[in-house]
């Protein structure tokens, strides 16, 4: 009886190890490739172009998001779940940006203690498969003192950047960008959260979520990125200058979708980990709240407390983040969005 108790206790500790090997070794490889140098016959005005199209680009998300992580963390500051004056100052904030880029904004009202809390919706209609949906979400709240720059007016940030620069696009299926309510605690990880009441009223046809959870805090100081597990730093990176894509089990084909396409946009470092969502950190947000109803989720995240010192409070402010490293974010997740929508 003891040897049958003692491999209880020891066999799910086995499979959490295989499935992390597993993640990490499925990682890919840098590769050092050859420069190759094309001889043309005149001047790539072409490539030039190209070159300044996208430096012009770069600079007006760069501004977008220095604009809207002041608006919520600095203009309206911390918006917990009893700051009902500010959560209405974001609502109309997010809506008003919405509605500039030329989308009609409908909200998902809840009662939780007798407040009314709301999530925010605008989508592109799919051209081909409409009832096929991608949904793009990232939550607006804070814990109750702080304000919240990376987490997580960084993810709304970058939220309403991704649906300004896709709107009017042409896509073969539906992508619906969502901003929820009530993801902090107390909430989290109860039926309250928003992105649970939202999970819990969809019907069929989703392909994906993209959960964006802290995507603006980056650091190149040695022994800087932290790991819920000792042994993941034999195979990631000591600094924190890379985005990380999570998911559970089931969802690793999106997160290897989701990566092919963000390395087509953007030349940040992108590490990816498919695993048990036992394991700490992995489950620590929206993402969650569609896995419990059976839809493929990732988690796109700077990694948190594994890397900001200044998560969940008074210091989380925007002179903290790197708005450079959070363009190339956005840039990544416009061509991987691209590429699972079906515009390309």
């Amino acid at each position: 009886m003891r040897i049958i108790r003692s491999l209880i206790i020891i066999f799910p500790t086995v499979l959490l190890i295989i499935s992390l090997s597993n993640a990490v070794f499925s990682r890919e490889l840098p590769v050092k490739h050859d420069k190759i140098h094309k001889v043309h016959s005149s001047p790539d005005t072409a490539a030039a172009d190209k070159q300044n199209k996208r430096v012009n680009i770069t600079v007006d998300i760069q501004n977008n998001l220095k604009k809207t992580v002041n608006a919520l963390s600095v203009d309206i500051g911390a918006r917990g779940y009893l700051h009902l004056d500010p959560l209405q100052k974001t609502i109309d904030y997010v809506s008003s940006e919405f509605k500039s880029y030329g989308y009609d904004v409908s909200y998902q009202p809840y009662e939780y203690q007798g407040n009314t809390y709301k999530n925010i919706i605008v989508e592109i209609k799919g051209s081909a498969t409409p009832e096929k949906v991608l949904i793009v979400g990232a939550h607006y709240d804070t814990v109750s003192e702080s304000p919240g720059a990376d987490d997580n007016a960084s993810g709304i940030a970058g939220l309403l950047e991704l649906s300004r620069l896709l709107h009017g696009s042409t896509l073969d299926i539906t992508v619906r960008f969502v901003a929820f309510t009530l993801e902090e605690p107390p909430l989290f990880r109860s039926n309250k959260m928003g992105s649970y009441v939202y999970a819990e009223s969809l019907g069929q046809g989703i392909e994906g979520m993209i959960c964006l959870e802290m995507i603006g805090y980056f650091t190149d100081k040695p022994d800087s990125q932290n790991f819920p597990l000792s042994f993941l730093r034999w195979f990631y990176p000591d600094k924190g200058n890379f985005i990380a894509l999570v998911s559970d089990l089931q969802s690793k084909s999106l997160v290897n979708r989701v990566k092919k396409g963000f390395k087509k946009g953007s030349d940040l470092p992108v590490e990816t980990i498919s695993t048990f969502s036992a394991v700490p950190g992995i489950d620590f947000s929206d993402h969650r709240s569609f896995w419990k109803f059976g839809h493929r989720a990732i988690m796109v995240t700077d990694t948190a407390f594994y890397r900001n010192p200044y998560y969940h409070g008074i210091m989380d402010t925007p002179e903290t983040l790197d708005f450079k490293r959070m363009t190339e974010v956005v840039l990544g997740l416009r061509s991987s969005i691209e590429g699972l929508a079906g515009s390309y």
